[in-house]
């Protein structure tokens, strides 16, 4: 921990511009958890947990939408750790590179746990 300390004041100090993209990160990723928590509908018995081009909707329990929380707090918490470990052993270009490949995953997620709840 005081590692990862570390490498934020670092980051902090020589890299502001990735700095605030990991904060954007983690705060994209708490709107994902809390929408992702509200959208679970655990009175339902069978909700949508899926879709494709081809097949359509697919119907399941609510239970497995408990994956957008999930992914949520691994975009957050877990890909913050691992930048900074980026930061460390690769420098700032690979690091912004990596965080800008969570914002889109973080973007997809939301699109993805939006068309599923219907509120496309």
């Amino acid at each position: 921990m005081k590692n990862y300390l570390e490498g934020i004041k670092t980051i902090y100090q020589n890299e502001k511009i990735m700095f605030v993209l990991m904060i954007l990160n983690l705060l994209g990723a708490i709107a994902l958890l809390i929408l992702s928590i509200v959208g679970l509908n655990s009175d339902a018995a069978v909700v949508t947990v899926g879709y494709g081009d081809i097949g359509g909707y697919r119907s399941g329990s609510w239970a497995d939408m408990l994956v957008f929380p999930v992914l949520a707090i691994i975009f957050g918490i877990f890909h913050n750790f691992i930048a900074v470990k980026i930061f460390r052993k690769r420098g700032a270009g690979m690091t912004k590179f990596f965080i800008i490949i969570t914002s889109v995953l973080i973007v997809g997620t939301f699109i993805v746990l939006l068309r599923l709840t219907g509120k496309d």
